[in-house]
């Protein structure tokens, strides 16, 4: 294996393994490199045949990509939309591959998209520990704040936004004002925006995201919070919540937004029959809601893998790992098995969006073009990321040369030959006959914390070359 090739993983499943590796290769097909004269030029991660580049693909795929050696830079995709910044500060949310002018929608005039750059940067950051660039990103997404405020924001310190930026087009959310989703991406972006001040010492930039991001707090756990029913709401004009229960409820667990107990009463309803608790994980409309359709029908009980992503990546916040994991590897197998019907998983296709009861891709009658086939700005979320991060458990931070490896159990597995700077590190447990070892190498001093859930956790720092340590040793 060659220092420019993808990092390898192992797992018990050779099927996960094998999906890994695939989309590496699908990813190919992805990377746009069209140089138009007055277009878009340089290379940027699109979905094939698209006209246009959109920002929630770029947000997206910076998830997957800080994962390949540096052969796709997770960066340059957000660049583009970070280079066409106006001067108030507007970044649109989708722009045309040909002309490099907005692509903008009847319904969402100021082709508004979702506000999760500083998420994206965020995570960027610990993969890659290039402070220069949260330097540089810091003042164009405070910029973009400021837009988003003088234009979006109301008197009672929400944002009222067309729905259609949330992207969960035809989801029976009828009468809302102020959409949940939206308000708790705008506490996400405070929130990570904060952390990137922190991380330059910038006290007064951290002071003021973080008052921004507890006086939006305050106000979603207020407003859109219902005792009742143990979850939260959008909400109409008048501040009244609207009863449906969509996947939007679980935005604020990313956000930090409940406390223990609401976050407890939201947890519960995963794994509920009733509510999201379907054989494939998370269905984007709670199964007691009248309009859930069994097919998907869009957003009306579809699964689709940035959401289910979201979902994990909140549980994560609540280390609910136990949970979190569980999940990851449920709708894994559902991904493989719809991937063909004769159980194949060597041929097929991995989809936009799943039925949530059996496997296969979901079904929206009279829409043809529904789901999209290969999308993988959504699907490598899973077969990479929440691969290496959720399955295998591995959450690794460069500036702070951290490598934590969170496991319910030892099993077969590992990452081999991941590229971190400029260092490549292989983790990898097996049983022999001493017991279960777990082989490591590197390039680099780095810390690492093998953490098995509820039985052992213990730090180590782990030098340079080869070595090898047995659990029970420890």
């Amino acid at each position: 294996m060659t220092k420019h090739d993808f990092p390898k993983i192992h797992f018990y499943d050779q099927d996960f393994v094998d999906i890994y590796d695939k989309t590496w290769a699908w990813l190919q097909d992805c990377w746009n490199s069209q140089t138009h004269k007055g277009g878009i030029e340089g290379k940027f991660f699109s979905y094939p045949g698209s006209q246009a580049v959109y920002q929630s693909d770029a947000i997206y795929s910076s998830f997957f990509l800080v994962y390949s050696n540096r052969i796709y830079q997770a960066t340059p995709s957000l660049d583009l939309f970070y280079d066409r910044q106006e001067p108030n500060g507007a970044i649109r949310c989708a722009y045309n591959i040909t002309t490099g002018q907005p692509t903008i929608e009847r319904d969402n005039t100021e082709g508004l998209g979702i506000p999760l750059f500083a998420w994206a940067e965020y995570n960027i950051y610990h993969k890659s520990a290039n402070k220069k660039r949260v330097k540089d990103v810091l003042s164009i997404l405070h910029k973009y704040t400021e837009w988003i405020n003088k234009t979006f924001k109301k008197s009672n310190g929400l944002y009222r936004v067309p729905l259609g930026v949330t992207g969960m087009l035809n989801s029976p959310r009828e009468g809302t004002y102020y959409a949940l989703d939206f308000n708790a991406m705008m506490a996400i972006n405070a929130l990570f925006i904060s952390a990137m001040a922190d991380i330059l010492n910038d006290k007064d930039t951290s002071f003021h995201y973080k008052k921004q991001y507890f006086a939006l707090k305050t106000r979603i756990n207020s407003l859109m919070w219902d005792q009742d029913s143990g979850f939260y709401h959008d909400i109409d004009k008048n501040e009244n919540r609207l009863p449906v229960k969509t996947i939007a409820g679980y935005w604020p667990l990313l956000a930090e937004i409940p406390n223990d107990e609401k976050a407890e009463r939201i947890i519960a309803k995963l794994s509920d029959p009733d509510y999201f608790g379907t054989p494939h994980p998370f269905p984007t409309l709670a199964r007691s809601e009248e309009k859930f359709n069994d097919e998907g029908r869009g957003y009306k009980g579809s699964v689709f893998p940035h959401l289910t992503f979201m979902v994990i990546k909140g549980l994560e916040r609540y280390q609910r790992y136990d949970l979190a994991r569980d999940c990851a590897i449920r709708h894994l197998y559902f991904m493989l098995d719809s991937m063909s019907p004769d159980g194949d998983h060597r041929k097929g296709t991995l989809w936009e969006a799943y039925q949530p009861i059996k496997e296969g891709p979901a079904r929206w009658q009279g829409k043809p073009d529904f789901p999209r086939a290969q999308y993988l700005s959504f699907d490598a979320l899973s077969t990479i990321c929440l691969t290496i991060e959720n399955i295998i458990g591995l959450f690794i931070s460069l500036p702070r040369k951290t490598v934590d490896w969170i496991i319910p159990n030892l099993e077969i597995m590992g990452v081999e030959n991941l590229s971190l700077k400029k260092n490549m590190i292989t983790i990898l447990s097996n049983k022999s006959g001493r017991g279960w070892e777990i082989h490591m190498e590197s390039e680099k001093l780095y810390y690492f914390t093998i953490n098995i859930l509820g039985k052992k956790k213990k730090n180590l720092p782990i030098p340079s070359g080869k070595c090898s340590m047995l659990i029970d040793k420890l």
